[in-house]
C-alpha cells in the first residue's frame, strides 16, 4: 500500500489524482491532502478519503477545516513547515506537486531531497529553479515523472532507466504539442477584447483559470517548452513545437533513424497521473478508450507567434539566465490582472516583455536566490499593470 501525499488536492490535478487512488483502494492511500484556502472542498475530500494529514497553507482557513472535521481521525495542520515535514515523512512514498505558481516550489524541493517518488504538475519547479531542482533531484535520489500531458507522452514514448530518467541517447528531437487554445486562428486585433470567461473556455481540456489563460495566450507552451529543456536535457532548438487542435496525440520523439514515436489518447488528466503513479507498471485510470476511427483526422501546423507573442518571448527567455523564473512571474501577475479586469489579454505579453527588458536577471542557485528574482519580476509587473490600467480606468 503505498502512502500518496496530494499537495494541491482542491485542483484539478489533485481531484483527477484522488480519482485514480480511489479506483484502487488495494494500492494507494491518499495519506496526506493539502491545499490553500478552500474549506468546504476540503471537507468534502476529507469526509471522502480520510487521509491522515490535511494541511491548509493559511492558518484561518486550517482552524475552520478542524472544527469540521472534529468527528474523523484526519489531523489539520497549517503552513509550510507542515507540509515540508509531511512530504519528508518516510511512510510517504509518492509526491504529487499539483501546487499551482511559485508557492508549490518549496515542497517540490523538500519532496526532492527526501528521495520521493514525485509526481511533477507543478511548472515553477523547472520553470523558475530548473537547475536547482534537476541537482537537487540528483543529490536525493528521487524518482521524477512528469504529469503535464505533454511530457508525459515524451516519457512514455523514451526508454527509461530504473530511477525513471529518460535515455536520450538517439533521440533527434523532441515534438511538443499545443492545442492552439480557445483563440486558434484569430488574428492578433481580433484578441483586444476577449473576456476572461473566453479564454478559460478551453475546447479540450477542463482546467483551472490560470492555466486556461496560459492556454489561450500560448505562455503555457512556453513554460512547457522550458520543462522539456530540463527534463530531458535539451536545447530549445532540439525541441519543435506544433499546434495539434483536437489533442489527441500528446507528443511526439524523432528517432535518428527517421522514426517517429508518439503517446495518443482522450484529452484526461488520469492517463499521465495513473501512469505516473504506477511507473513501470499500468493501471485502469478510468479513461475512455480512444476510437481512433470516430476521432478522425489529426492536424498540426506551426503556431502563430504573432498573433501570440507570449511564446517566442518565452522561446527568448529559455536562453537567458534566470529569464524563464522572470518570465514565469511576470505571466502569473499578468494573468491576475487579466482575470481581474484590469488589463487586456493582449497585455498580457506586454506585462513579460516590459519584465524581461527591466529587471536584472541571473541564474538562481539556490531557494532564497529563485525567491528574490521572482520577487523582483512581480514588482515590476505590478507596476506595469499598474501603468496599463490607470488610463482605462480614467477613461
Amino acid at each position: 500500500m503505498r502512502q500518496i501525499a496530494v499537495l494541491g488536492a482542491t485542483g484539478s490535478i489533485g481531484r483527477s489524482t484522488l480519482d485514480v487512488i480511489a479506483r484502487h483502494p488495494d494500492r494507494y492511500q491518499a495519506a496526506v491532502l493539502a491545499a490553500h484556502r478552500s474549506v468546504d472542498e476540503m471537507e468534502a475530500l476529507c469526509r471522502e478519503h480520510t487521509p491522515r494529514y490535511a494541511v491548509m497553507s493559511h492558518p484561518n482557513a486550517a482552524e475552520a477545516l478542524g472544527e469540521k472535521l472534529r468527528d474523523i481521525p484526519t489531523q489539520v495542520l497549517s503552513g509550510a513547515d507542515s507540509l515540508d515535514e509531511l512530504v519528508t515523512d518516510p511512510a510517504v512514498h509518492s509526491v504529487v506537486a499539483g501546487i499551482v505558481g511559485f508557492a508549490g516550489l518549496r515542497s517540490a524541493l523538500s519532496a526532492a531531497r527526501a528521495g520521493k517518488h514525485i509526481l511533477l504538475a507543478n511548472k515553477e519547479a523547472l520553470v523558475s529553479a530548473g537547475g536547482l531542482f534537476m541537482e537537487t533531484v540528483r543529490s536525493g535520489g528521487a524518482t521524477l515523472l512528469p504529469v503535464d500531458s505533454e511530457h508525459n507522452a515524451m516519457h512514455q514514448c523514451l526508454p527509461t532507466m530504473s530511477d525513471g530518467r529518460p535515455d536520450m541517447t538517439n533521440v533527434e528531437k523532441i515534438i511538443l504539442t499545443a492545442s492552439g487554445g480557445p483563440f486558434r486562428g484569430r488574428s492578433r486585433a481580433a484578441l483586444d477584447n476577449v473576456t476572461p470567461e473566453e479564454a478559460c473556455a478551453h475546447p479540450n481540456w477542463s482546467m483551472g483559470q490560470k492555466i486556461s489563460v496560459d492556454s489561450a495566450t500560448l505562455a503555457n507552451k512556453g513554460l512547457e517548452l522550458a520543462e522539456a529543456c530540463w527534463l530531458f536535457d535539451r536545447h530549445p532548438d532540439q525541441i519543435e513545437i506544433v499546434v495539434h487542435p483536437q489533442s489527441i496525440v500528446h507528443s511526439m520523439i524523432r528517432y535518428r533513424d527517421g522514426s517517429v514515436l508518439a503517446q495518443l489518447g482522450q484529452p484526461d488528466m488520469r492517463t499521465p497521473i495513473a501512469y505516473c503513479l504506477a511507473w513501470p507498471d499500468r493501471i485502469d485510470a478510468g479513461v475512455a478508450p480512444l476510437d481512433i476511427v470516430a476521432a478522425g483526422k489529426l492536424d498540426f501546423e506551426a503556431p502563430d507567434l504573432a498573433a501570440f507573442p507570449c511564446l517566442a518571448l518565452a522561446q527568448s527567455a529559455i536562453t537567458r539566465p534566470g529569464g524563464m523564473c522572470a518570465f514565469s512571474a511576470a505571466n502569473e501577475v499578468a494573468v491576475a490582472a487579466f482575470l481581474a479586469g484590469d488589463i487586456r489579454f493582449t497585455d498580457i505579453d506586454g506585462v513579460i516583455a516590459s519584465v524581461l527588458q527591466s529587471i536584472n536577471l541571473v541564474e538562481p542557485d539556490t531557494l532564497d536566490a529563485v525567491q528574490r528574482l521572482d520577487a523582483d519580476a512581480r514588482e515590476a509587473a505590478i507596476n506595469c499593470v499598474t501603468l496599463m490600467a490607470t488610463p482605462k480606468t480614467q477613461s
